[in-house]
C-alpha cells in the first residue's frame, strides 16, 4: 500500500521535477513537455501571437509629447512681442545688407558685387512683372485680337531675358576678374539675373547704389 522511498531521495523532488506528473493530473497535462517549455516553465506562444504582440501601437508619440510640452510652458505675450522685435530687427538688417543677417546665398564679396552691377544699370529685365501681370490678365481676355499677340509677346520677353542674362554673365566675369581675382564666380549669373528681374523697391538687400552709378 505504501511505496518506499529509493535512497537519497529528499521530499519533494518528485513533485518538483519539471518533468514529473501527477497520476491524478487530468489528460491534458500528461502530453510529454518539450526541454524549453520545462525551462521556462510556460509554453512557447505561436508564432501569430507573437506577431500581433509586436505590432501592438506605440504610445507617447513625439508629436503628442511635443503638444504636452508646450502646453506645460506656455509662451506669454511678452515673449511673443519680443520674438516677432527679433524677426523685424534681422529683416531690416538684412536689407541693410549687414553680413550677419544675410541668407547664405547672399554672403560673401561676390555676391555682394553681383548686386552691385545689377543695381547700378537699369534693365528691361526689370520689368519682367509687370509685363508678366499683364500678360496674365489677358490670358482671361476672350478677345480673339488680343488673344493673338500674346504668345508671340512671350516668345519676345523670353528672348530677351536671355540676351539679358548673356550680357550680365560676360560683363559680370569679367568685372569679378578685375576686382576680385581668385574668386570662385560659381552661380554668380544665375544669382544676377534673379536679382535683376525683381523690382527695385522689393529686393532684399536694398540697392546700395542708384542707376549710373560707376562700379
Amino acid at each position: 500500500m505504501f511505496r518506499r522511498r529509493s535512497a537519497g531521495a529528499t521530499d519533494g523532488t518528485a513533485q518538483d521535477s519539471p518533468g514529473a506528473r501527477s497520476p491524478d493530473a487530468p489528460a491534458e497535462d500528461k502530453s510529454p513537455r518539450s526541454p524549453a517549455e520545462a525551462a521556462k516553465g510556460r509554453p512557447t506562444p505561436k508564432r501569430s501571437v507573437a506577431e500581433a504582440k509586436r505590432r501592438q501601437p506605440i504610445t507617447g508619440s513625439s508629436r503628442t509629447s511635443g503638444r504636452s510640452r508646450s502646453s506645460a510652458a506656455p509662451r506669454t505675450p511678452q515673449d511673443k512681442d519680443k520674438a516677432r522685435a527679433t524677426r523685424v530687427g534681422r529683416y531690416e538688417a538684412m536689407k541693410r545688407g549687414e553680413a550677419w543677417a544675410l541668407n547664405p546665398r547672399d554672403r560673401g564679396p561676390t555676391r555682394a558685387l553681383a548686386r552691385d552691377f545689377v543695381d547700378s544699370k537699369r534693365r528691361i529685365s526689370e520689368y519682367y512683372m509687370y509685363v508678366l501681370v499683364v500678360l496674365l490678365v489677358t490670358i482671361f481676355v476672350r478677345n480673339p485680337a488680343i488673344q493673338k499677340f500674346v504668345s508671340p509677346l512671350i516668345l519676345v520677353l523670353v528672348v530677351v531675358i536671355l540676351i539679358d542674362a548673356w550680357l550680365i554673365r560676360r560683363s559680370l566675369t569679367r568685372l569679378v576678374a578685375e576686382q576680385l581675382p581668385g574668386e570662385s564666380s560659381r552661380g554668380l549669373t544665375m544669382y544676377s539675373v534673379m536679382r535683376a528681374l525683381q523690382i527695385r523697391r522689393f529686393r532684399v538687400p536694398a540697392p546700395r547704389v542708384g542707376p549710373g552709378s560707376k562700379i
